[in-house]
């Protein structure tokens, strides 16, 4: 799957830079309470943006069908549908700024 392949190295790219200004910028309380997983960020991304290339119309249908049952040599570590769903928020805001790297210029029209 070369587009697969694309699109991961496409958004881990843009997590490498964005990371480090992204983390600079939250705001800390001295407590750091993220639970490990397996998965990363930029992985989480790539399902998210999956999900609406493919065109499911659920998401859940989506993660059971293709993701655990289809593309699991691609994804080994993958989490069960309600920890991916726990580790959605972790991937909103760099997946947003992602979106928001990808649009053009406005044209007026």
């Amino acid at each position: 799957m070369d587009n697969l392949t694309e699109l991961y190295c496409h958004i881990d790219d843009f997590y490498q830079a964005f990371k480090p200004q992204f983390e600079r910028q939250l705001i800390e309380n001295g407590t750091k309470r993220l639970r490990a997983c397996k998965i990363s960020v930029p992985e989480i991304m790539t399902i998210l943006v999956l999900f609406h290339q493919l065109r499911y119309r659920q998401f859940k249908g989506f993660y059971y069908h293709h993701m655990l049952g289809m593309m699991k040599k691609d994804f080994p570590d993958l989490p069960s549908y309600s920890r991916f769903i726990e580790l959605v928020p972790r991937a909103l805001v760099p997946l947003c700024a992602y979106l928001k790297s990808l649009m053009g210029s406005c044209t007026g029209i």
